[in-house]
């Protein structure tokens, strides 16, 4: 079974077309972003599943 991959918050915003930082951790604050994990060095991470899973729910709601 494969691993999930953990994304860093440049990675996400990178598969995102460029949104800006500011903007997704607007996002996060209003509950619009997928769901993260923090590192114990405080370090934002994003499951692949999740990014995945995240952007499949707005493309049904669209």
């Amino acid at each position: 079974m494969k691993r999930d991959e953990l994304l860093t918050v440049a990675q996400v915003l990178d598969e995102l077309g460029g949104v800006s930082r500011r903007t997704f951790y607007r996002w996060r604050e209003t509950g619009k972003a997928p769901p993260g994990i923090r590192l114990p060095n405080g370090e934002l991470r994003i499951y692949r599943s999740d990014l995945d899973a995240w952007l499949k729910s707005l493309r049904s709601a669209a």
